[in-house]
């Protein structure tokens, strides 16, 4: 069973989606500065736009990068979880 394309719809490319989310998560900037980011590098999209690929798209990347952090420590030989305990 094939996974249907969650960019299938939208105008813009996959990564200029994940560039704005990415930017947006990764950076302490607020939407508008989002869409002037974008704007300078001849991206026109509104801030609301960017807002909607956040919500809709943010909690995919998300678990995407959970899921290859994980699989990086796993492909170390003596991995294991690692409880940190605070008194």
């Amino acid at each position: 069973m094939t996974k249907s394309d969650p960019f299938k719809g939208f105008h813009n490319s996959p990564a200029i989606i994940r560039l704005a989310v990415m930017m947006y998560v990764r950076f302490p900037l607020s939407l508008r500065n989002i869409e002037d980011l974008l704007h300078e590098r001849g991206i026109d999209i509104s801030y609301e736009t960017a807002r909607y690929w956040w919500n809709k798209f943010g909690p995919m990347f998300a678990a995407e990068i959970r899921r290859n952090h994980v699989q990086q420590m796993r492909s170390y030989s003596n991995w294991q979880w690692h409880l940190d305990e605070v008194l």
